[in-house]
This record gives structure tokens, sequence and C-alpha cells, in this order.
């Protein structure tokens, strides 16, 4: 492996931290073609936004008791989520009235629809309510709640808030983990909650998600199976998964994601 930037190793380091859980300076060090000040720099990083705990001669995982600092996330598989995100845009109509959750995801969608006319959006998403505030003329809805600071959403048991204010079109939801039993699931219980309060109120509900996830464990569901109206994904979800949303009536669309471009660079930091 050529030398990366300084994200590249971070994503490499978190990703062998989900699967190993733990790392240690030295595989790093060889394994990015770096000097061990320059792995130790990267995970002191990483230890000071809680994505790793570090011990001698390397790093074990936090666990996944939560999904990460939203920053972090949003930058994990970008191409496939803005690829997912570009081909559930024409979903979404002049004059809709739509959901958007906190999901990454979903805030790459939310970039694809600010040319929208006369659009109502309802979001817990604190980044994607700022982008349509800054960016669009839709009327943006944030139900209130407490600020979870890690997904920078709102949570809390917002109740029938939405009941009885109109149709709710279309909802778009992120995801850490799915079943065919279960349906949409998070990890943290407040997201989920708040998460299942929206998607209630939607006519239609369309889950987004980077394929990693298809393997992902997740403890919460929030949108039940039958209620799902479409799967949005990348095309390195296996075909079995496919093949067993669509047994039990799930339409899944799979979207080709473009091969990024990754340059030989040598580190400076040494």
């Amino acid at each position: 492996m050529g030398a990366l930037d300084e994200f590249a190793r971070e994503q490499a380091t978190l990703l062998e931290l989900e699967s190993a859980g733990r790392v240690k300076v030295n595989d790093l060090a060889q394994r990015f073609d770096v000097s061990t000040v320059t792995v130790r720099k990267d995970l002191d990083g990483l230890e000071r936004r809680s994505l790793l705990r570090r011990i001698r001669g390397g790093a074990v995982s936090v666990g996944n008791s939560d999904e990460g600092a939203w920053g972090m996330r949003v930058r994990h598989s970008q191409e496939a989520k803005q690829a997912i995100a570009q081909t559930a845009a024409p979903l979404v109509c002049d004059g809709d009235v739509i959901a958007l959750d906190s999901s990454t995801t979903c805030y790459y969608l939310a970039r694809e629809l600010l040319d929208r006319r006369n659009l109502v959006v309802i979001t817990n998403g604190m980044r994607t309510a700022t982008l349509f505030m800054e960016q669009s003329t839709a009327i943006v809805v944030v139900p209130g709640g407490v600020l979870r600071r890690s997904a920078e959403s709102m949570v809390g048991p917002i109740g029938d808030l939405l009941t009885g204010r109109g149709p709710i079109n279309k909802g778009f939801f992120g995801l850490v983990g799915l079943s065919t039993e279960l349906g949409l699931l998070d990890v943290s219980v407040d997201e989920a909650q708040t998460k299942s309060f929206i998607a209630g109120a939607c006519d239609h509900v369309y889950g987004l998600f980077d394929s990693s996830k298809s393997g992902r464990f997740g403890l919460h569901s929030f949108v039940a199976t039958e209620r799902i109206d479409a799967l949005y994904t990348d095309d390195g979800i296996s075909p079995g998964f496919v093949s067993g949303w669509i047994a039990i009536g799930v339409d899944v669309r799979t979207v080709a994601v473009p091969v990024a471009v990754v340059t030989d660079m040598r580190d400076g930091s040494e």
C-alpha cells in the first residue's frame, strides 16, 4: 500500500478496529508506509474524538454503543452515499413534503434537493436543517428534543407532534443495520425512537445505506419490514441480500459507485 493522507489512514484504522477490535502502532506504520510517530499522532487524534482508546503500543475499539462522530461518518463511503443520493433524488418532486433523518446519507440526499421548489422538509438532523436553511427556499421543520452531539441530531419523545399536520409524502432514513425480520435498525435507542415517530407519519418510507451496513448489528428497530417501500444501496451489496428482500416484497435499488482515483504520495510528516 502506498502512503495515504491522514483521512485515508484514519478510515483504514477505524475499519481495522471494527473488524479486529485492536490495532498496533508498528503494524499500521508498516501498512501505511509512514513513521510510528505519525501513527501515534493519528491514534491520539482519533482518541480525542472518542473513536478509539489508546493502549500501550496501539489502540482498541471503544465498542459500537454509538455510531461515531458525524464529521467522520459523513466521509465514510462518501462516493457510495453520493451515488445513492443521486439515484433516490428523483423520488422528490416540487411541492413535496418529505422527511429526512439525521444520517449522513440523507445529508447527501439533501444536497441533491436544494433546487426543489415549494419543498417542506421535516428533519431531526442539524446539518441537514442548516443546509436547507442556508442554500434553499424550503420550509424546514425541526421537531424539538435534546441535541445528540455525536450524531448532530435532535432526539426525544416527540410523540404525535406530526400527526394531523397533513401528509408527509415520503420519508428517507439511514440506518446502522437491517434485517428482513425486524426492518431498519439503529444502535441508539433515542435515535431509533425519534426515527420511528417520524417514519410513522410518512406515507412512503425508503431506506438509504451503503453496502457495508448489510452485515452490521443493530439493536433497535425503527421501521418495520412491511412499512418499507424500497431500499437504496450500492452495488457492493451481495446478491443474496437483494434476493432475500425481493422475496418478501421489498424493492432493492442498487447503484454503481464510481471508482475513486488514489494518488500515491509520500507522507511528509516524518
